[in-house]
């Protein structure tokens, strides 16, 4: 007569189990990581292009007509890219002066940066950072 049930693995037999979860666990967790390191990336550049924006809005205020306010603008931005890691070239700036506000626009191309490349794995941040400083001028 034959038994319908089987005895208690041993540890013998247990030996590949490790192997086998890893190799069901790891692709996931690759994943997860090239995505932190993609978005974190991205926030970073964000961050960066935020504060040149907002820098260069101030920097703006020291013009006397809205000329010299685009100019003290983009030369802040452009001077200041380099520190923050940033390639001046890629920014596209735009600043706009009215009798209440100055506004500076700042959007910056990271479609060829090499943390991009990763972004074909993963879903992708959006490959323009587009970030708005705005200072107002008087009546408060």
């Amino acid at each position: 007569m034959r038994r319908c049930f089987s005895l208690p693995p041993s540890d013998a037999d247990r030996r590949g189990v490790a192997a086998i979860e890893f190799a069901m666990v790891a692709p996931l967790l690759i994943l997860m990581m090239l995505g932190m390191v993609v978005y974190g990336g991205w926030f970073w550049m964000a961050h960066s292009v935020q504060s040149l924006a907002s820098e260069g809005a101030r920097a703006a205020i020291a013009g006397l007509d809205p000329l010299e306010r685009d100019a003290l603008a983009r030369s802040f931005v452009v001077a200041q890219a380099e520190d923050l890691g940033l390639q001046s070239q890629r920014a596209s700036i735009e600043v706009e002066s009215t009798a209440a506000v100055i506004r500076v626009n700042v959007a910056y191309d990271i479609s060829d940066h090499p943390l991009m490349a990763l972004s074909a794995i993963v879903p992708s941040p959006p490959r323009i950072i587009r970030r708005t400083a705005v200072v107002r001028l008087g009546g408060y």
